[in-house]
């Protein structure tokens, strides 16, 4: 890689290490840990840079305890956690329509961004998909156009954690990649071999 001062090797392997944290300590989380990663989360890519997404975050333990109530998919015991929301009612200003995949898109792109941050100073972290979302916008009480799309549990990796889950053994990008070819000449030069 050039032109990025190195750089380029260290996200690559932030990439590579990231691990979903199934397993947290009880050791609350700095305030400027969080937000570093709320920061990181602006960053995200959005459609149109509308930035239709909102981050509620809770280090509170009685909430945290509540939303584990109604969230069979949170399984460890989060010293915070950012629910990834999309205000719909600012998306339907825009034209979108309540199902338009941009939404979940830009939900999915600053999900990926908060992980990554999240590791890149050391904390843990895992996302959380199975909850009861009408109960989730009434414990942390957001406004009738936020929609609760996906919970990030935050904390401090506990030793002894499970081992990650193993689908197909040494996956590589070739077993996950099909090229398009093309017989149509490029630009420039004779077709594709």
């Amino acid at each position: 890689m050039t032109g990025d001062g190195g750089n380029g090797e260290a996200v690559l392997a932030a990439i590579r290490s990231r691990r979903v944290v199934r397993a947290m300590t009880a050791e609350p989380i700095d305030r400027a840990a969080l937000e570093t990663v709320l920061d990181a989360a602006r960053w995200a890519p959005t459609a149109g840079n509308r930035h239709l997404q909102w981050f509620v975050v809770t280090d509170d333990a009685a909430v945290l305890r509540v939303l584990r109530a109604v969230a069979p998919g949170m399984l460890p015991r989060p010293a915070a956690a950012i629910t990834i929301c999309t205000d719909r009612g600012l998306a339907a200003t825009y034209g979108f329509p309540p199902d338009a995949p941009g939404l979940f898109i830009d939900v999915g792109t600053a999900m990926a961004t908060i992980l990554l941050a999240s590791h890149a100073i050391g904390i843990g972290a895992g996302p959380v998909t199975s909850f009861s979302r009408a109960a989730v916008a009434e414990i942390l009480h957001l406004p009738d156009t936020w929609r609760p799309e996906v919970i990030i549990c935050l904390g401090h990796p506990a030793s002894g954690a499970p081992p990650p889950m193993r689908g197909q053994a040494a996956l590589t990008w070739r077993d996950l990649s099909t090229w398009v070819r093309s017989d149509r000449p490029r630009p420039g030069g004779p077709p594709s071999a």
